[in-house]
């Protein structure tokens, strides 16, 4: 007896996830140096700021903005990561017959393992490292406005700052070199 087996050619497409993806992996152990990293490094440039504008109530305002901080941190982290998924996808929805352009593939191939690769991939992370960082302007901006012990400028240099200093630039981190 003879069994005939036909095998179409199997297309794997970007099968290594992008290094910033690790952020959101569910590993207990990852999401818990995310989670205590996240929240440390806000604290710090929140405590910081203050001290290099000399406000007299630091610990009060780090005592009332710190876990909304540290929340809408993670919220425009996500919508950044969201941007750049939106790219990957939609690059492979163009090249799901394997007939699109070259540069599609390499665009999607850039964006899995090294932005710096290709120039479309290099703009698209850092538009989605700028929309993450502008959500992280005036989501932030509004908590310190409804802080008492901050006037308006100092709400704003507070959340510039941090807009500016913890915008998600591990998006630009290379998987590898090559």
């Amino acid at each position: 007896m003879v069994i005939s087996m036909e095998t179409k050619p199997l297309k794997l497409y970007n099968v290594i996830f992008p290094f910033w993806l690790i952020l959101f992996w569910p590993s207990p152990p990852v999401i818990l140096l995310t989670l205590f990293g996240n929240l440390a490094i806000d604290c710090l440039v929140v405590f910081l700021v203050l001290l290099a504008l000399k406000h007299p109530a630091r610990g009060s305002v780090l005592k009332r903005c710190w876990w909304k901080v540290w929340l809408y941190g993670f919220l425009s982290d996500v919508i950044g990561a969201v941007w750049l998924t939106l790219g990957l996808f939609g690059s492979w929805a163009l090249d799901a017959d394997g007939t699109a352009p070259g540069w599609v593939s390499d665009f999607a191939t850039a964006m899995t393992v090294n932005p710096f690769r290709h120039p479309l991939a290099l703009v698209w992370t850092a538009i989605g490292v700028a929309i993450a960082g502008v959500c992280i302007y005036f989501l932030d901006r509004r908590v310190f406005r409804r802080a008492p012990e901050l006037d308006g400028r100092q709400g704003h240099v507070l959340a510039l700052t941090l807009a500016l200093v913890t915008a998600p630039w591990l998006f630009f981190v290379p998987m590898y070199l090559g």
